[in-house]
Parts: structure tokens; C-alpha cells; sequence
């Protein structure tokens, strides 16, 4: 083996890395439960079930099989399935016609399909904007 060979091998091993990082996706299938807080960086799509807590800095996916029991935090969201449980969105929420949510929202821009169901309250606010109390 050449020490060019080494190089090339070290190189595409660093590149590898990086395309891994940066488009990395998380998933929990179908058929998976889940019990407890997920904290990420990345995307995430669920179709199987959560019973906790999740907090990303990306965008959360929620497939039409996917249930969510508790809070969701993020940047973007997409539900196809169902949230029971409270809604912070930085960016925007898009409920898709099979979407079932129960909860308080709070997002920068929402976006609903005819036929989906939203059960609780909606604040729209953009991230960085004052919170604002209804004596204020």
C-alpha cells in the first residue's frame, strides 16, 4: 500500500464523516415504543409510539402511525399521526389531514390540511418576540 493510497483512504473517511453528521436523521419505526425524554440535534421521524418528551434543534416528523404522549419542541414539524401532549415550534407546523392534536401550541407559522384535528390553544409567535399576557 502507497502512502497516496493511505491519504485517498483518509480523506474519503473524513468526507464520509461529515456527510453522515450533517444529514443525519433519527427514526423510531413502526412497532417501536419508546418510554422516556429524547434530546437530539437532528431531524427526527417517528411512526412507532413515545411516551416523554422531545427536543430537537431540527425538524420532527410524526408519521401517520406515530404517536406522541408529551411535550414536542423543535425548529419545523410535520404530524401525519398524533401529539397528545404540549407544542413548541420555533419555524412552522404543518398538520396533515390525518393529524390528531391534543394540547397547547405554540408556533412561528401553522399550517393546517382540511381534516386534521386540533384540540387545545394556538399562540402564534415568532421566536425571539415577547411573550405577551392578556392584561398587557
Amino acid at each position: 500500500m502507497s502512502i497516496f493510497q493511505n491519504e485517498k483512504k483518509t480523506n474519503d473517511q473524513n468526507l464520509s464523516e461529515n456527510l453522515i453528521g450533517s444529514a443525519q436523521t433519527n427514526r423510531i419505526s413502526i412497532g417501536t415504543e419508546i418510554k422516556g425524554d429524547i434530546k437530539a440535534k437532528g431531524d427526527f421521524r417517528i411512526d412507532g409510539v413515545l411516551e416523554g418528551n422531545i427536543e430537537t434543534s431540527g425538524r420532527i416528523v410524526v408519521g401517520e402511525k406515530g404517536l406522541v404522549k408529551g411535550m414536542v419542541k423543535c425548529l419545523n414539524a410535520e404530524v401525519e399521526g398524533k401529539v397528545d401532549g404540549d407544542v413548541e415550534i420555533d419555524g412552522q407546523l404543518l398538520l396533515k389531514k390525518t393529524a390528531h392534536i391534543s394540547g397547547e401550541t405554540v408556533v412561528g407559522m401553522l399550517a393546517v390540511e382540511p381534516g386534521a384535528t386540533f384540540n387545545g390553544t394556538c399562540t402564534m409567535q415568532r421566536k425571539g418576540d415577547k411573550k405577551t399576557s392578556p392584561t398587557s
